[in-house]
């Protein structure tokens, strides 16, 4: 007899990446040689539960990393509902959202570590990175 499997606990969900621009040498190809970080490039956390649809935006850094917490309502029960993606850059010459580790189709998000945040309980996931294509002169 197996003793009783102690229920993972519900936790709240956090998610990380970061965003870059394509080098032109690139363009259109599923790389990130030579690729650039983009300073407040935004992107969005879209859960899809019937209860509670809900979408969080976020800016990243100078390092093109971005964070976004979750709300409460959105526990490790749910999070397999939601999805990542690109919504906008700052440059106008690297605009297009490519579809690099889904970052214009919505990228799954996988489970990274749990983590403790004002004593509460928090998983982190990781998603990308993502990349936005340049404007190259041909």
């Amino acid at each position: 007899m197996y003793p009783p499997k102690k229920p993972f606990p519900r936790s709240f969900v956090a998610v990380q990446g970061v965003v870059y621009c394509k080098s032109c040498n690139y363009s259109g190809v599923d790389t990130l040689n030579g690729a650039k970080p983009v300073l407040g490039a935004t992107v969005k956390l879209q859960c899809n539960n019937r209860k509670f649809p809900l979408v969080v935006k976020e800016t990243t850094d100078k390092n093109g990393y971005f964070f976004i917490t979750a709300p409460k309502t959105i526990t490790t029960f749910g999070a397999h509902k939601c999805k990542v993606s690109l919504v906008s850059s700052p440059s106008a010459a690297c605009s297009k959202p490519s579809d690099l580790h889904g970052g214009l189709s919505g990228a799954l998000m996988k489970p990274a570590k749990p983590f403790m945040s004002q004593k509460l309980p928090f998983l982190l996931y990781n998603v990308g990175p993502f990349a936005f294509e340049p404007t190259c002169p041909r």
